[in-house]
């Protein structure tokens, strides 16, 4: 069996071009989209985007070049009114708008079911009504075949409908009903989940043949206090997506411990919220220096750098 290369892209709005300007590093190394170099690709939130998109063919430079050109069409209006929208309706942004970006960026792929994909892929969102996790993904004989024909854009803006940013998105059966981010609870790092549908219920993919390698979007670890209401919200979000972080990243760990894996995150210089548009020359600025830190041939040919991930020798096995 021939080596499998797997990708899990964490949430984080804006933040999202950090991982893209990455992938465009490696698309330069490669002279090859990156469709070609992974052959399962994950993602929550702005990672459901940039998952959806490598799955499409999309080439990470027009990617990049969409977190920098098109992102003010999705988050508008734009302060002061998407904070009164906060408070009258809800949400910030109206996730139509982001539908709208997905369906005129994707081409024919945006007519695409997930089975429709050349390449495994997997979404996380949730229902809005009764809190069910769900996992988008092709269908195959094993995994109940219960998500695959629904829409590839569809599944991509349901998972990106973070709650008090975005309003909440309707999906038709089997899921019938409105969803949220996936990542409100415990995918904003997918990476776990991505590892079990791939190792449980897919036979192309064994541990020891797979290499893992899981995106964070950058986090700053000293946050002011929140102090008026709408800081509060910002900050119990950014809690809910970021929490599972480390959990996810040892689960694999210690669930897949064959598995060549690599957990790759920037710290960031400053605050930037996952809506500041303004921020996007900043973001740019640290992404193309993280991308710059990433040894990709490395990577790909199982070599240790500074992201790889082992099992502490404290920590048991799974059994």
């Amino acid at each position: 069996m021939s080596r499998k290369f797997l990708l899990s892209i964490d949430g984080g709005g804006i933040r999202g071009i950090i991982p893209a300007l990455a992938l465009q590093k490696l698309e330069q190394i490669t002279q090859k989209p990156a469709r070609e170099t992974f052959s399962f690709v994950a993602g929550t939130s702005t990672g459901a985007l940039l998952a959806s998109a490598i799955a499409a063919g999309m080439p990470a430079s027009k990617i990049v070049n969409i977190y920098k050109n098109r992102i003010q069409e999705i988050f508008k209006p734009g302060k002061p009114w998407n904070d009164m929208r906060q408070y009258t309706l809800g949400h910030k942004y109206d996730a139509a708008n982001l539908h709208q970006v997905l369906t005129e960026e994707f081409g024919a792929a945006a007519q695409w079911d997930l089975n429709d994909s050349p390449i495994d892929i997997l979404l996380t969102a949730k229902g809005l009504a009764d809190g069910k996790p769900w996992y988008f993904v092709k269908d195959n004989p094993r995994n109940g075949g219960a998500t695959g024909k629904l829409g590839l854009i569809e599944c991509a803006t349901a998972s990106a409908a973070a709650p008090t940013y975005f309003d909440p998105w309707p999906m038709p059966p089997p899921v019938s009903g409105k969803v949220v981010d996936g990542g409100v609870g415990v995918t904003g790092n997918p990476v776990y989940q991505a590892c079990v549908e791939a190792f449980y219920y897919n036979p192309s993919y064994q541990p020891g043949q797979t290499t893992v390698i899981s995106f964070g979007t950058g986090r700053f670890v000293r946050k002011a206090d929140p102090k008026l209401i709408t800081d509060w919200l910002n900050w119990v979000l950014d809690a809910l997506l970021h929490s599972p972080e480390e959990q996810q990243t040892e689960l694999v760990a210690r669930h897949f411990p064959e598995t060549t894996f690599y957990r790759l995150e920037p710290d960031l210089s400053a605050d930037i919220e996952m809506d500041d548009i303004s921020r996007i020359a900043d973001l740019e600025t640290m992404g193309e220096q993280f991308a710059a830190r990433i040894d990709w041939p490395t990577m790909l040919g199982g070599g240790d750098t500074p992201f790889s991930v082992s099992l502490p020798q404290s920590l048991p096995r799974a059994a």
